[in-house]
């Protein structure tokens, strides 16, 4: 039984980055059900957008994306429906379209070879036991058993590691629906839609490589009625989309509460979305996870007796930004607030065609 320092279960960008920065200062293993290559074994469902915050944090790491990860086209706005008032409105962002698969396997290639992954693995059991967590997962078609000084969970929205540190803890969890489709429109586009008939979280569309994802976030029971009742709505608002090619799910949090923020505890962190680090605004988890994999990083490098409470401290800026995201999601979500935000007009750049032929939002 191998003895190391910290133990990462999930290699997703939090996992992957926290890695990456304990390299060579601590004997660390890792743990990730994605193979090291190719499209086989598992993959995030993911609309694959990479946000300002998440693009800030390479520049602090002095990293720069390969061009394999980037996905075509760039788009430099998001068209926002409001379904039922039969609004469109156009505002501007700086995303970066990216493959989202081909980015984490390129994330997890930059970790060095001193840090000992195991791709296409398990995690069956953690437990305490002393001052020591021991891992059994299984790898290379057997099971092997490990301690570590310190367990990180990485390991998303279902995470074996909160789980077992909260077993009472509850958080407010939707089923992400998302399905691909050849491309069929003229002009590729970004699409954040609000129905709340649908759902009282939000739906998206992204144009990327030749195909037009549509996806969303829906109350577990009925997620997929709702996913296709939605669908049929769309086509008043000339979306396209023909026979699904590949049809995604996975679990996705939703904070709603400042209680939602769970770091961790006797020796454990919690990173990434496993900490409940995720936009409740946008759904978009890549920065927060890079974040907190930095913070922690820093943290593990302090010389303090009780890294739990110091971790604790240091994401508090974060957990508050993330708070600020939980207020922002009430506005949009609500039907009367977004209505009379969109009607407002505030930031809404139209399209010149818009101007050019009097076109009513709805009929864009």
């Amino acid at each position: 039984m191998e003895h190391f320092d910290v133990a990462i279960i999930g290699l997703g960008p939090a996992g992957a980055a926290l890695a990456r920065h304990l390299s060579g200062k601590k004997r660390v293993i890792a743990l990730d059900k994605k193979r090291q290559c190719g499209t086989e074994g598992f993959t995030k469902p993911c609309g694959g957008l990479l946000a300002p915050d998440a693009q800030r944090s390479f520049i602090r790491d002095g990293i720069t994306l390969p061009v394999d990860v980037i996905a075509n086209p760039q788009i430099f706005s998001v068209k926002t429906v409001d379904v039922a008032a039969g609004l469109t409105r156009n505002y501007q962002r700086s995303y970066i379209n990216i493959n989202r698969h081909a980015f984490d396997l390129w994330m997890k290639s930059l970790i060095p070879d001193e840090v000992q992954v195991y791709h296409d693995s398990l995690c069956r059991k953690i437990w305490r036991e002393g001052d020591m967590w021991h891992v059994i997962f299984r790898a290379d078609g057997w099971e092997q058993h490990i301690t570590a000084r310190y367990l990180i969970g990485a390991d998303g929205a279902n995470s074996l590691v909160r789980r077992h540190l909260y077993p009472e803890h509850q958080i407010r969890k939707y089923v992400a629906i998302q399905q691909w489709f050849a491309e069929k429109h003229p002009e590729p586009f970004y699409a954040c839609i609000f129905d709340n008939d649908a759902t009282d979280c939000y739906s998206w569309s992204i144009s990327k490589d030749g195909y037009f994802i549509f996806g969303g976030a829906y109350p577990m029971k009925d997620g997929q009625a709702r996913f296709n009742a939605l669908k049929a709505k769309m086509e008043a608002f000339h979306f396209q989309f023909g026979q699904p090619l590949k049809s995604e799910k996975c679990t996705v949090l939703f904070p709603s509460r400042w209680a939602d923020f769970v770091c961790g505890k006797d020796n454990a962190f919690l990173i990434g979305e496993a900490a409940g680090f995720i936009s409740a605004s946008s759904l978009e988890g890549i920065s927060y996870a890079l974040d907190s994999a930095e913070i922690l990083k820093s943290v593990f490098m302090r010389d303090t007796e009780n890294l739990n409470d110091a971790y604790r401290s240091a994401t508090r800026t974060l957990r508050m930004k993330l708070y600020g995201k939980i207020i922002k999601s009430r506005m949009l979500t609500s039907a009367l607030t977004r209505k009379w935000i969109m009607q407002s007009g505030v930031a809404h750049i139209p399209q010149n065609q818009d101007q050019q032929t009097g076109n009513t939002a709805a009929e864009i």
